[in-house]
């Protein structure tokens, strides 16, 4: 598979649990598509590193964002909801990937404008292709909008 860019596909994760947000970086790692994966802990360093503030001065814009919804300070929701209503991120695609199978974290999710809701499988091989499905799918089948 090939995208046909030249660079990294910027895929940025919003994940407060290390062991989740290993499990990503070890499933895209796998991946046969260039990519680049930035991660962040919070929905106020999520925010930080789209608008390059602090120590996200050179931070690039991404392609794509994995949020999980259940974060510390700001959570993925608050997250969601700024991004989707702020003309320079609203077309980013968002993927909620979480552990909630909350009816009304799915309804406030499409409300909010994600691309798509995913609860989180806990089995390593499962999430694992639950990953590489996002990833195949976003940059082999989609064409994304350009930046501006």
């Amino acid at each position: 598979m090939t995208t046909g860019r030249l660079k990294p596909i910027e895929i940025l994760l919003v994940e407060d649990s290390p062991t989740d947000a290993l499990l990503a970086r070890e499933a895209l790692g796998e991946s046969r598509l260039f990519n680049q994966l930035h991660q962040v802990s919070d929905g106020v360093e999520a925010m930080a590193f789209l608008n390059q503030e602090g120590a996200y001065a050179t931070a690039p814009r991404p392609d794509l964002i994995l949020l999980d919804l259940n974060l510390p300070r700001k959570d993925g929701r608050e997250v969601l909801a700024e991004l989707k209503t702020d003309e320079r991120f609203k077309r980013i695609p968002v993927i909620v990937l979480t552990t909630s199978h909350a009816e009304r974290d799915i309804l406030a999710a499409y409300n909010h404008h994600a691309n798509c809701y995913i609860v989180k499988p806990v089995d390593f091989q499962k999430f694992t292709s639950v990953v590489q499905s996002i990833e195949g799918f976003w940059f082999a089948v989609v064409t994304l909008p350009p930046e501006n």
